[in-house]
């Protein structure tokens, strides 16, 4: 009796400490969290996607609303069907404004949330305390992890993330008790994930691997409704499956959404040769390995060899694109081989290939060869791996502990210092260009990118500079062209401007810029050898239709060109009425200095006088 007693009161001291283990790390991982992302809330935002998704979007700007909630649910955000993002986006707007430190905060905090959720959730799968927290600690402040939480328009990485945790321990409860309300709630979950970012379609997949290990469902399935009470491996393997058809389901209807939605930047990557799409997939592979491993020289934008590199000599040379599956079948072959006795390397190693599928570059989105934020949920099951075979090799070890403790103290605190200088890139949108042509050769997109935010402060000559390196490097990008077209109108070399316009809607006939700055110069410039009224109102016409929702001020914009066309074509009448949509439009969005321009076109379609605008004239000879 006195020996049971004693065990009962051990148990029961056992529980309140274990539980303040548990709190005592979960505080451990947010500190790190917030040590390495805590300062981007005095960042700014970026000039690439920021704009687009938050800062310049009238229907996100404008905050919290039903009309803005609606839109976001049946139109696709920046070539996205992410709807829960959005709205995301919308409440940020609603609670803080356009300030963009507190949109910054969100997303950290919504990291530091997923961060603490897969701690917990690998401690109640697996049981292994510390392994866990080693690998939740690795996830949150792994350098690769700065771009999905420092960038604002990566919003969807956080959100999904946090969405990705609680469907996989929703399933967890489910295995444990089943019941259709569970598995309900895995369903919920798991939707409100694919509308946070459609990645997560890969994670039935997931969940199949986590049924292997360590959930151990392949061989502990209860034979409920089996006469004969047992269950062979293949009929279970079967059952599991079919028991994921309904998640299978939602991950088709959601890649059906995402492949309409970004049909416009899938089709642009149409003419890539497949086994170009394919050799630059296996080299990401092994590249996200290896910066896994050393993360250094980090970047925005890699790249894509068969995209960005008009020059034979830039291509990716198939001895890697082969080297790469080499090694890829490899390492495939080591986890078969081992994988029955470490179940944990099948699981850790399929999660990682499988969730990177949609991103990989099969299906070319963007001109990206790879990205950093495509890891973010992919590379846990490589640290799942590392920590686990670590964990066993070193069973045998004298001082096992002690080693270990060293180890993982110096992995999280070297890991903690690059993500911090890794951070500091993100502190303003020039060095983060800047930086980027640092550790890369040949980006053109990088080039074109910083050219344009450097117009954007009138430091012209260096914008035409990075636009000049940008054709270089690939001569149909049309983004370069835009802004070194740019560049030269506003240095008054406005034929070479019209030149470049001409050949960025070429390149992408739906060009809106490139329409409507080339309207400009057609319906107003002093130069009557670079006028054609009737070609402005046809460009202004279509750059209406890619300017987006009504509210945008991109439409103001063009609508004033549209009216300044009409004007140089005689049709006063028209001129006039389409000026002053513009003006009530520029009132509503409380651009005053545009809209009292508006005015002052009127005034000059009202005596029968076009407009001219001395800028659109050529001041070199």
């Amino acid at each position: 009796m006195a020996t049971g007693s004693r065990d009962g009161k051990k148990s029961a001291y056992r529980v309140p400490a274990q539980r303040a283990t548990t709190l005592g790390v979960s505080a451990f991982l947010v500190a790190i969290t917030w040590l390495v992302f805590g300062e981007t809330v005095h960042h700014p935002s970026v000039s690439f996607d920021d704009p687009l998704y938050v800062f310049e979007n009238p229907q996100i700007i404008t905050g919290l609303t039903l009309t803005g909630v609606l839109w976001a649910f049946r139109h696709s955000h920046a070539g996205n069907w992410h709807p829960l993002t959005s709205i995301s986006h919308m409440l940020d707007c609603q609670l803080f404004g356009q300030r963009a430190g507190c949109h910054h905060f969100t997303n950290v905090l919504l990291h530091t949330i997923g961060v603490v959720l897969l701690f917990l959730l690998f401690q109640k799968m697996t049981g292994a305390f510390w392994r866990s927290a080693f690998v939740a600690a690795v996830f949150a402040i792994h350098p690769l992890r700065v771009e999905s939480v420092a960038w604002i328009a990566e919003r969807k990485d956080v959100l999904s993330g946090v969405f990705f945790m609680l469907t996989l321990g929703a399933y967890v409860r489910y295995v444990r008790e089943p019941s259709g309300i569970r598995y309900l709630a895995v369903g919920l979950l798991f939707a409100l994930g694919l509308m946070s970012k459609p990645m997560l379609v890969t994670l039935p997949l997931v969940l199949l691997l986590l049924d292997y290990w360590p959930l151990e469902r392949f061989t502990n399935v209860s034979p409920i409704g089996s006469k004969r009470g047992t269950w062979s491996q293949q009929s279970i393997g079967t059952r599991l499956i079919l028991e994921k058809i309904p998640l299978l389901a939602l991950s088709a209807v959601s890649s059906l959404i995402t492949l309409f939605a970004q049909r416009q930047a899938v089709s642009s990557a149409e003419n890539l040769p497949l086994l170009g799409r394919i050799s630059n997939a296996l080299v990401s592979y092994v590249a996200y390995i290896w910066q896994m491993v050393w993360p250094i020289q980090l970047a925005l934008v890699y790249p894509h060899p068969a995209i960005a590199y008009s020059q034979p000599e830039y291509r990716l040379a198939l001895w890697k694109a082969a080297g790469a599956a080499a090694f890829l079948a490899g390492v495939t072959a080591v986890v078969l081989a081992f994988g029955k006795k470490h179940r944990y390397l099948i699981t850790g190693w399929f999660w990682y290939l499988g969730m990177l599928m949609p991103v990989i570059g099969i299906i070319q989105v963007g001109a990206q060869a790879r990205a950093d934020r495509y890891t973010y949920l992919p590379q846990i099951g490589l640290y799942l791996i590392v920590t686990w075979t670590i964990a066993d090799l070193s069973m045998a070890w004298r001082y096992r502990r002690q080693i270990l403790v060293a180890a993982a103290a110096i992995v999280i605190a070297a890991l903690m210092w690059l993500a911090w200088t890794q951070d500091t890139y993100w502190r303003d949108s020039e060095t983060l260009w800047t930086h980027t042509l640092a550790v890369t050769s040949h980006n053109d997109v990088a080039h074109a990118a910083l050219a344009d935010f450097l117009l954007k402060r009138d430091r012209v000559d260096e914008g035409i500079s990075h636009s000049e390196e940008a054709l270089k490097i690939q001569p149909r990008n049309a983004n370069a062209h835009d802004t070194l077209a740019l560049g030269l109108f506003r240095s008054g070399r406005v034929n070479e401007a019209v030149t470049h316009w001409k050949e960025s809607l070429k390149i992408r006939p739906d060009g809106m810029n490139a329409q409507s700055n080339l309207a400009w110069v057609f319906a107003t410039s002093p130069d009557a050898s670079l006028r054609d009224g009737a070609k402005a109102v046809e460009l202004a016409k279509k750059a209406i239709k890619y300017a987006g929702n009504a509210n945008d001020t991109n439409v103001t914009i063009i609508l004033r060109t549209l009216a300044a066309g009409y004007a140089e074509t005689g049709r006063f009448a028209e001129a006039i009425e389409t000026a002053q949509q513009a003006s009530q439009m520029a009132f509503a969005q409380g651009n005053t200095a545009l809209a009292e321009d508006l005015q002052s076109n009127i005034a000059h379609y009202r005596r029968g006088l076009p407009l001219r605008d001395p800028e659109a004239i050529n001041k070199t000879r």
